[in-house]
């Protein structure tokens, strides 16, 4: 399956993977959540090559995820924003974060990379997992996932494509 072809089904992890599945995106991502608003600033921030920074950055454009707004007219030059669809993504973020901190392999005298503070109470936060109904804390064995009859009836034609491909391949 094409990323083209995952950007259409129904499962909303599969979608997004389409849009900032790539580790550059995501680079990139962070660094707009840091400040970073310039073409070389991101290119000094993560290492990527003009050609392919450019092509992320027409992407997360094209995707509605940042914009570019003029800042010189003599000679054109352009930063770039977070629009909301973009601010949408810092969950995903806070997420890679914790997911680093507690699995990246630092050792227990690391200091973080960031801290993230609450600018209304400067205290420092996160990303908590709280059910909106009853405001429990929850992990991922405190919940179960449940298919759509759309999602289900996509992987179960995925599944016999790929069976019905295999069998033709071996005869």
């Amino acid at each position: 399956m094409s990323w083209d072809e995952i950007g259409d089904t129904p499962c909303p992890i599969a979608r997004t993977l389409a849009v900032v599945g790539d580790r550059w995106t995501m680079l990139i991502v962070r660094e707009l959540f840091t400040g970073t608003r310039r073409f070389e600033d991101f290119q000094a921030q993560t290492g990527i090559s003009p050609h392919l920074l450019s092509t992320r950055l027409k992407r997360l454009e094209a995707d509605g995820i940042v914009r570019r707004q003029a800042y010189s007219a003599h000679p054109p030059r352009h930063d770039y924003r977070l629009t909301e669809k973009g601010l949408d993504l810092y969950p995903l973020i806070l997420g890679l974060r914790a997911w680093g901190e507690k699995w990246g392999g630092f050792d227990a005298a690391h200091q973080p990379a960031l801290r993230i503070l609450h600018k209304a109470c400067g205290h420092e936060t996160g990303l908590p997992l709280r059910c909106a109904a009853c405001g429990m804390a929850y992990g991922a064995r405190d919940t179960k996932a449940v298919m759509s009859d759309d999602f289900a009836t996509a992987r179960a034609a995925r599944h016999q494509a790929f069976h019905a491909r295999k069998t033709t391949d071996r005869g």
